[in-house]
Formats: structure tokens, sequence, C-alpha cells
């Protein structure tokens, strides 16, 4: 249904003072910035946060030359430029932390802390404050690991994502998923956030939210750890009693995932063989992946040879088995379903295509209207405008600040 123009977006007149970089903070504040938040980045006023040094990157409108993990995670935010190591910067930040309901920070544990921003010290200038952080390891419990560097990777390998559906004779793809172990991390991050608010509601108090990327790995890859204590030791795709495998079509891969009897009846019907229904090779699940490549594969293959990978999943999903195609980027943008639902997002920049394409917002409302998604700030863009609203300083007083190099 329409949302009503007047409608607000749900998070509007949440602040939140985000000291972020690379992907795991930036991506969940991101979301709530899409939502109605107003996102304020402190970055440093040279460089920017680490994000923007990534490769591969393009020429912006000040000729800076933004990284694609920046580009990608930090839509309808606004910058201020704060050396965080000049006295005068980490003051300007105390200052400004009670304007706002969260600072978040995804930093290694002990940095905010050496800065004079740790969550005791702007707990005591802001007891409502919300204080959200993020690292590979934690902050809040004992860690063996926590003065490790950890990116995405690390994470997932120590929670289980790259032991899980091994492939005899060849090592794991690093990094397949792309970065599961940041998006992870920063989704749980923003939950924790939220309840905190919700927590703040009750008590008049605010709190620390601790989110480590390893927990989250291990939340996300939860059968892991599950499957030994049932008994199953066999993680890999063989073991697993029933179809889940790629096929080829005309124009590229669907995937298919059947695990019971009834839908391996439908596919057999679907695909043109019957005579599987009866057939004593396919009696049980554990058949089922044994025929793979003798019998099935081939079959199915065949029917699918004159279809393209949607035709044939639309085909097999109308039956009632479980199918899709095996999209790649062209596909998604030509696809009805993400169009319709706002999924991909152009910014005007100068690439190859004109755009920056930026996955859009998963999280629908049925009352409040989609934020627009507004390009990524430039370095310190807002400063001004934000230490003027904020803190009240004039012209002259941001003036010296610039002069000293406190501020960009």
């Amino acid at each position: 249904m329409p949302a009503p123009a007047t409608q607000p977006l749900p998070l509007e007149g949440l602040r939140i003072l985000a000291v972020e970089q690379m992907q795991a903070m930036p991506f969940g504040t991101q979301l709530l910035a899409r939502m109605g938040a107003d996102v304020v980045k402190v970055e440093s006023p040279k460089e920017g946060e680490s994000g923007r040094t990534g490769l591969p990157n393009i020429v912006d409108v000040d000729g800076s030359t933004p990284g694609a993990t920046f580009l990608r995670n930090n839509l309808s935010k606004r910058s201020i430029g704060i050396d965080l190591k000049h006295p005068r910067g980490a003051e300007l930040v105390r200052q400004l932390v009670p304007k706002f309901d969260v600072v978040v920070e995804n930093f290694k544990p002990g940095t905010m802390e050496r800065l004079g921003l740790g969550y005791e010290t702007l707990a005591k200038l802001h007891p409502r404050l919300v204080y959200v952080s993020a690292s590979g390891f934690g902050s809040l419990r004992p860690t063996p690991y926590g003065r490790w560097p950890a990116y995405a990777c690390v994470a997932e390998a120590m929670g289980g994502f790259y032991s899980f559906r091994p492939e005899p004779g060849r090592r794991p793809n690093i990094g397949v998923g792309g970065a599961i172990g940041d998006i992870g991390t920063g989704l749980f991050a923003m939950i924790g956030l939220l309840a905190a608010l919700r927590g703040r509601d009750q008590t008049g108090r605010g709190q620390k939210v601790d989110v480590a990327m390893l927990d989250a790995i291990i939340s996300i890859m939860d059968m892991v750890a599950f499957n030994p204590s049932i008994g199953v030791q066999d993680n890999s795709i063989a073991a697993w009693p029933g179809l889940l495998d790629s096929f080829e079509a005309k124009d590229g891969l669907f995937v298919l995932q059947v695990g019971r009897v009834h839908q391996f009846e439908r596919l057999a019907e679907t695909v043109g063989h019957p005579e599987w229904i009866r057939d004593p090779r396919f009696a049980t699940r554990e058949q089922w992946n044994a025929q793979l490549e003798p019998v099935l594969r081939p079959a199915i293959e065949a029917w699918a040879r004159d279809k393209t990978k949607l035709e044939a999943s639309r085909l097999l999903a109308d039956a009632g088995v479980v199918a899709g195609p095996s999209y790649e980027g062209d596909d998604l943008l030509a696809d009805p379903h993400v169009r319709d639902h706002e999924m991909i997002v152009e910014i005007p920049a100068a690439t190859p295509t004109g755009v920056v394409r930026v996955h859009g917002n998963p999280i629908k409302f049925s009352a409040s209207p989609e934020g627009p998604a507004t390009k990524w700030p430039l370095i310190g863009e807002h400063t001004a405008e934000v230490l003027t609203a904020d803190l009240g300083l004039d012209a002259s007083a941001i003036a010296d600040l610039r002069r000293e190099g406190v501020i960009r």
C-alpha cells in the first residue's frame, strides 16, 4: 500500500554519531539511515575512514578517490572531518556526544579508550547514551584473541564457515560469500542498538552493546557446532540426504533442492520421467544423491537445454519443486522483483556506466515510505553544519579549528 506523503520514516529523530570504518558498522548504520536515522560519520580530516582507501575506486566530484567498500556502505549519511588524535578534536566529539542518542564504533578494542572516547568516559557525560561496539572478538568478555586484527575471513574461518560443505580434493573458496562476517556483525549490532534503545525507554539509562564478529559467524553457521551434537559428523553435500546442486540451462545455471518424497515425484513428472517414481534406484533420499551424476543430471539438463534458467526454475517452482536461477549482475538489473522492491539503487557518478549501483533497503513497511538514498558524503562535507547546529560554533571558531588542522 502506498504510504501517505506525510508519514515520517520510522527512525526519524534518532541521532547516531558513527566513529566507523570499512564495512561491518557502516553497513549497519546505512540501514538505519535509510529508515530515517541521522547518521553523522566522524572521519580523519586527511584521508577519511579506511574504507575510502580501498580498491577498486572512482573519482568523486572533489577529485578524491573513494573505494568500493566505502561507496557501498555510506549512502544517506553526513560526514564531519575531525582529528581524534588532536586533543581539541577528541574534545569536540565529547561535546557532541550529549546531542546524540547513540555512538557506534568498530575499532580494535582499546582504541577508543586511548582517545578518551570509551564507553565509561562518554557515559559520564551522557548517561542515556547507547554505545555500540563491534570488533573481531569483542570487548566486554575475556578473549585470547583480543589483540588480533580481524577481517571477515578470519571470523568466517574460526566460526566454521569454510569447514562446512567440504569438496573432496580442493580447498575452500575464501571470501566466496562476500563479507558475510562484516554484514552479519553489522546486522547483529543494529539489533542490539535498537534493543538497548528500547531498554533505555524502560530504565532511563543507556548501556554498551558489544558484538564480536566471531560470535556473529558462529550464530550464522549454527550447524557447524550443532550437527556433531546429534551425531552428524559428515557435513559434505554428498552426505546430505537429498538433492542440492546446480544444473545447466541454455543461458546459465539454476539451483535445485529436493529433500522430500513428494518433491522428488513432482521433479520426475516435470522433467518428463514419471517412471523414476516407481524405480527402485530412487527408493530412498540417499539413493537420489547416488544417482545424481549417472542418471538425474543428464536427464534434468536435457530437459532444461532449450529453457532459460528462469524458465526452468519457474516450471519447477510451479510444480512445487524448490528451484531458482543463479543470477549475475545483469540478471539482477532485469529482474522484475528486484525492480519493484527497489533493491538496486543508482547513484550518479563518474564511472563507465554513469552510476554506482548499491543495494536497496530490504526492510519494507506497510505505512512508512521508502527513504530516499542520497549520495555518500565527501570527507568532512558537513563539519561546519554539524558544529554550528549542535555546538553553536560561529564562523570564526570553525576557521580557527580548520587552521589548526583539527577539522576539515
